[in-house]
């Protein structure tokens, strides 16, 4: 049984499309914690595989890819990629093209 807090976190990162990002203070400001980024990494981090979250989706503020080892980068570029979001110049992705807006309100 998850935390309610994870558990939001854990259902806004299963529901962002194919071909579509969000950030993690993004993602956290929608859970209900608008400081919480470093949280949702950690949720992100330790509970990706048992949910199977797609975990590539999310990127830092910069739409940057912010993992810092070179293979997992390169995993999730290559992710990205193959839905069809296009990864720039260190690894940046334009958020105004392919961030995903859902439909829930901020720090509900």
């Amino acid at each position: 049984m998850l935390q309610p807090y994870t558990q939001r976190v854990v259902d806004i990162i299963k529901k962002i499309p194919e071909g579509k990002v969000m950030t993690y203070g993004q993602i956290a400001g929608m859970a209900g914690s608008s400081r919480g980024a470093r949280q949702v990494v950690r949720i992100l981090h330790s509970l990706s595989g048992i949910h199977q979250l797609p975990w590539h989706r999310v990127v830092n503020a910069k739409g940057e890819i912010a993992i810092q080892d070179d293979e997992s980068r390169m995993i999730q570029q290559h992710l990205l990629e193959a839905e069809g979001v296009y990864v720039g110049i260190h690894g940046r992705i334009a958020l105004d093209e392919f961030r995903y807006e859902p439909d829930i309100p901020p720090d509900r």
